[in-house]
């Protein structure tokens, strides 16, 4: 491949990055919403059912996450075996250690927010 297509592979990369940060954002800010209305305090069913769609999208987001960053990480790899980088190859060349970050750091950083959910959801006084 070209730098160019490498380049425009990175940019996609990047922008399902983006992408599969969304749905879970929202989603779990949805639920933190939904408790302060009192979804705490619903019918059993109701709580696991918000808790498996919690799990459920999770997963999901968090292997979007996972294969977009892999995915740019290898366009990363192209980049750095080509002889004569321009400034903006060299520079997408330094953003490999933060694309781990969305591999490694955020879904673990869901699974601390969907425990404090389950927590809020099962644990909390009626």
């Amino acid at each position: 491949m070209t730098e160019s297509e490498l380049i425009t592979a990175w940019v996609k990369a990047r922008g399902h990055i983006i992408a599969s940060q969304a749905a879970p954002t929202f989603l779990l800010t949805a639920i933190v919403g939904f408790l302060a209305l009192g979804l705490g305090a619903t019918e059993l069913s109701v709580r696991i059912a918000a808790a498996g769609i919690l799990l459920a999208s999770g997963i999901f987001g968090a292997l979007a996450q996972i294969a977009a960053a892999n995915e740019g990480l290898a366009v990363i790899t192209d980049l750095r075996g080509l002889e004569t980088p321009t400034a903006l190859t060299r520079s997408i060349v330094t953003m490999a250690p933060w694309v781990n970050v969305v591999r490694f750091v955020t879904p673990a950083i869901f699974v601390i927010v969907y425990i404090a959910l389950l927590a809020a959801l099962f644990l909390t006084a009626r």
